[in-house]
């Protein structure tokens, strides 16, 4: 396993990062099988272990606290949550404020079963909380010894930009990384947001780089799709009637056989086109059984040469995601008419 630094904060985390999304109800829904790929991912070297209080409603950090329990490998890991999602039915118990911060933050640890957060994430932009707020609490809980850094997951590049100025303006710390979308299918950060990465110093680790899936050769031309699992949650990624889905298809064929001139797996290649990109810290990889993680390690050590990087551009051209749905966010102005409309 290899090691790049986080940013600027001097912490070395493994450039393949294990993500807990599909531990607990919403994917494999044995404790105790999850938590023996947790075990078998330290094994390997992964040190960086992202979940987030959202996932299964706690049941994630929940098995992640044990799992780091029993192995004893607590202080060795770099453990990574996050706050913004809804968690209950209180309007209050969602977003970026400074009430609700505080009370997440302690929840996660109760959840973790441990005494600190390495890098505590804001799931989200919340267009209804001021980020100087925001920065605010997240200050207070690293003076408090509850978290040692933090940082954003699936900002645009212009709120990045903001939140860095404001805490040199208002003398908060800062975030200290990004976690964006990025696959060979979804290319659309690499215009602006790894570049912002970059300039300001921050690590950035990338979320769904197999694409929910699609680049690991489940969804491909003439095969039915089960409304199961991701599917079935996030049904505008995998609904194949339409235009952006189709553009999805073709692209995995091609990249499919590329592959396999290259003599690799497709799952080896498109992990590797990610941590190609010199933006990129790691590769959250998140996979449900323990087969999937087996066929995601290896990743670690492959290097693409320039010209299937070449030939990957010509299929997805950079800066490109295929489906906007694969990005994540959009700006509440997108859903609401009456946000961009004067005098509605």
């Amino acid at each position: 396993m290899k090691f790049r630094h986080l940013g600027t904060t001097g912490v070395r985390v493994s450039s393949l990062c294990l993500g807990t999304l599909m531990f607990g109800s919403w994917g494999n829904k044995s404790a105790d099988d999850s938590v023996r790929i947790i075990h078998r991912a330290l094994e390997a070297g992964i040190n960086y272990i992202d979940t987030a209080d959202s996932y299964s409603r706690g049941e994630s950090e929940e098995i992640v606290g044990k799992a780091l329990s029993m192995s004893g490998r607590r202080d060795r890991v770099i453990l990574a949550t996050k706050v913004h999602s809804p968690m209950g039915v209180d309007p209050n118990s969602r977003g970026n404020s400074r009430r609700w911060i505080q009370q997440a933050v302690d929840n996660s640890l109760r959840r973790l079963g441990t005494e600190w957060i390495d890098l505590y994430q804001v799931h989200r932009p919340d267009p209804h909380t001021d980020i100087d707020e925001t920065l605010g609490a997240l200050t207070d809980l690293v003076r408090a010894g509850k978290i040692r850094y933090f940082g954003s997951s699936t900002f645009p590049a212009h709120q990045i930009v903001e939140a860095q100025w404001t805490a040199e303006r208002r003398h908060r710390e800062r975030f200290v990384c990004e976690q964006p979308p990025y696959s060979l299918l979804a290319r659309e950060i690499e215009t602006d947001v790894l570049p912002t990465c970059l300039k300001y110093g921050m690590g950035a680790a990338t979320w769904s780089p197999l694409a929910g899936g699609w680049l690991t050769g489940r969804y491909r031309k003439g095969q039915e799709i089960a409304r199961t699992g991701r599917a079935g949650r996030w049904g505008k990624r995998y609904d194949m009637s339409t235009e952006a889905n189709q553009r999805k298809l073709d692209a995995v064929e091609q990249l499919a056989v590329l592959a396999e001139e290259s003599g690799l797996s497709l799952i080896h290649l498109a992990l590797a086109f990610v941590l190609e990109h010199p933006g990129v810290t790691s590769a959250i990889v998140g996979p449900r059984t323990m087969e999937q993680l087996e066929s995601q390690l290896g990743a670690a050590d492959v290097r693409l040469p320039r010209d299937v990087l070449d030939r990957i551009d010509e299929i997805v051209p950079p800066g490109r995601t295929l489906n906007p749905e694969d990005g994540g966010w959009s700006p509440p102005e997108l859903a609401d008419a009456s946000l961009r409309r004067r005098g509605h």
